[in-house]
């Protein structure tokens, strides 16, 4: 069970909602999420004119869109070198279809998982000079690759690094790889208002500078934000600021499409509704996140790219069927690593390691997430390398864990290393997986009251006061994601009418509640069997009839058959 918190504030959201007329819930919500009050009409009402920050104001870009000027005039062969996956993908359609308008001598490299690894690798130079690339450009990649630019360089090719990842830091000191300009806002030296972009969104700054210059069609610029909307979501950056106009307007154009391949994909995978950010981040993203893990990552290209109409529905069909085989693979993996977890008693450690060598290694980070999911605790998957005697793992962590300096401790003892707070991929000799474990765990800060979830609510909302109006407001905070999370408020003395478990596979619960004499409906997406086992054994039966609890939901309105009513989207009961 997690322990509830409400946001607390020392900004008064009432005096701010007078003086800017906003709904007073609206701007508590925005003062959650601290949104600063001279912004919050921008962050209600984004447009181009308010959200999107002068591109020249990063670092580099001058130098950039100069260079990529002088490559557009002399027609020189330009190289776009993504990365496997969906903004990787989503950043090299950006620069394509962004540059291909003024110089078709354009191609593109995407790295491969197992042969290259993660960015710009030496291949791919070999490569861009045997076919006599002039100028490269990377995206979502390059930040760190000081060796691969610097062969690249030596070999006679200019080189512009786009990327988002963070910058090496040495004493202080940003060390940056010898390309010829290096876009990134999380550079020390740079200026630009937003560091939060994706690689998409970097990419598409380039871009907008590059029209900027030429006086480029403005209209046709941002038909490419349905390329950097789904980069923002999939990559999971935050939703505020420039981001939040990107996926705003990138929806609207996705749900507006004339791009062939994305209309395909959208078909394919069965989507009835419109798209919206969970349709990216969970139907459509994964499709193309699936080829860069168990195929090759440039049929993502290619569904965008592709002319021929048939091979589109092909590429299409393909992407939605090695989806498919990614779930079953991780669910088969999700199943190894629970066994191993509960025969090896490895729940008694706060930080859960698991050796399976037979799971996908393109897989393990997605089951690390769904463990640690499960049991609130760090976890890392290991499982086997194309290189003998070397594991590969993938790391998920909580928030009270800095998994990047934890891990970082033990340095000398790995073969490759890398990540943040979040999230990390490393490998290390079989040999030494075990003295690792160990060490991680023995000295992990973590406190038993670190390990328990906890919710924090944007406030108490009486949800018998709920009307369609206060939903529509809510709503104008969409899209939801990181940074700007769907709203969740707090009920108490909740009495319960009716329980009833609904839905093909028995794996939803259906409330009938009385609130104050409102009679409204709950609906519970989680774990049905320990929800129902908690009810049963705080009131010591399984009937639930007018027995009474607190909620934690977000409220929701329900369309069938032309009906509409207020739902509760219950989050967790106690």
């Amino acid at each position: 069970m997690s322990k509830w918190f409400i946001k607390g504030s020392k900004v008064d959201y009432r005096i701010i909602s007078k003086k800017y007329d906003i709904n007073p819930i609206i701007t508590k919500l925005l003062v959650n999420r601290n949104i600063d009050e001279k912004d919050m009409h921008k962050f209600l009402n984004p447009t181009y004119e308010n959200s999107v920050h002068n591109p020249f104001l990063m670092k580099d870009m001058d130098k950039a869109v100069d260079m990529l000027i002088d490559s557009i005039n002399n027609y020189e062969h330009i190289r776009i070198v993504g990365d496997y996956d969906q903004d990787g993908n989503s950043a090299t359609m950006t620069l394509i279809d962004g540059i291909m308008i003024y110089n078709e001598n354009i191609s593109y490299a995407i790295p491969h998982r197992v042969e290259d690894g993660y960015g710009i690798s030496k291949r791919i130079v070999d490569s861009a000079v045997e076919e006599k690339v002039d100028l490269i450009i990377t995206c979502d990649n390059g930040i760190t690759s000081f060796d691969v630019v610097e062969y690249a360089k030596s070999k006679g090719l200019k080189v512009i690094v786009t990327d988002h990842h963070q910058v090496k830091n040495e004493n202080g000191v940003d060390v940056l790889p010898m390309a010829d300009a290096v876009l990134n806002p999380n550079r020390q030296d740079c200026s630009y208002p937003f560091k939060k972009l994706c690689g998409a969104g970097v990419a598409f700054k380039l871009v907008q500078a590059l029209y900027d210059k030429l006086d480029g069609d403005r209209e046709y610029m941002l038909d490419l934000l349905e390329y950097v909307a789904m980069g923002t979501v999939c990559d999971v950056v935050d939703l505020v600021d420039e981001n939040r106009y990107f996926v705003i307007e990138g929806l609207k154009r996705i749900n507006n499409t004339e791009n062939y391949g994305l209309k395909c994909l959208i078909k394919e995978t069965g989507l009835k509704t419109e798209v919206n950010t969970y349709a990216l981040g969970f139907i459509i993203g994964p499709c193309i996140n699936a080829a860069g893990r168990l195929d090759s990552a440039t049929l993502g290209i290619e569904l965008f790219l592709e002319e021929n109409m048939l091979k589109i529905e092909e590429i299409a069909k393909k992407l939605v069927s090695l989806n498919n085989e990614r779930k079953k693979l991780t669910e088969e993996g999700l199943e190894k690593v629970e066994k191993i977890i509960v025969d090896e008693n490895l729940n008694k450690n706060n930080i859960l390691i698991v050796k399976e060598k037979s799971i996908h290694e393109s897989i393990a980070g997605i089951i690390a997430g769904r463990i640690k999911e499960k049991y609130y605790k760090p976890t890392i998957v290991f499982t086997s390398s194309s290189e003998d005697g070397i594991l590969k793992g993938s790391g998920r962590s909580i928030d009270e864990y800095n998994m990047f300096e934890e891990i970082n401790k033990y340095n000398s003892m790995l073969n490759s290393f890398g990540g943040h707070p979040m999230a990390a991929g490393l490998s290390i000799k079989e040999e030494l997986f075990e003295e690792f474990s160990s060490l991680l765990n023995e000295n992990n800060p973590l406190e038993e009251d670190d390990l328990t979830p906890k919710i924090y609510l944007d406030s108490q909302l009486y949800a018998n006061e709920l009307t369609f109006d206060i939903i529509d407001e809510i709503n104008t905070l969409e899209p939801f994601g990181k940074g700007n999370s769907k709203p969740v408020f707090g009920d108490k003395d909740i009495k319960i009418n009716k329980l009833d478990i609904i839905g093909k596979n028995k794996n939803v619960i259906k409330f009938q509640f009385d609130i104050r004499n409102r009679l409204m409906e709950g609906i519970y997406f989680g774990d049905v069997s320990e929800l129902l086992n908690y009810l049963e054994n705080k009131f010591n039966t399984n009937n639930y009839t007018n027995k009474f609890v607190d909620i934690v939901y977000y409220p929701n309105i329900n369309e069938f058959n032309g009906n509409k009513n207020i739902q509760l989207v219950i989050k967790e009961v106690r």
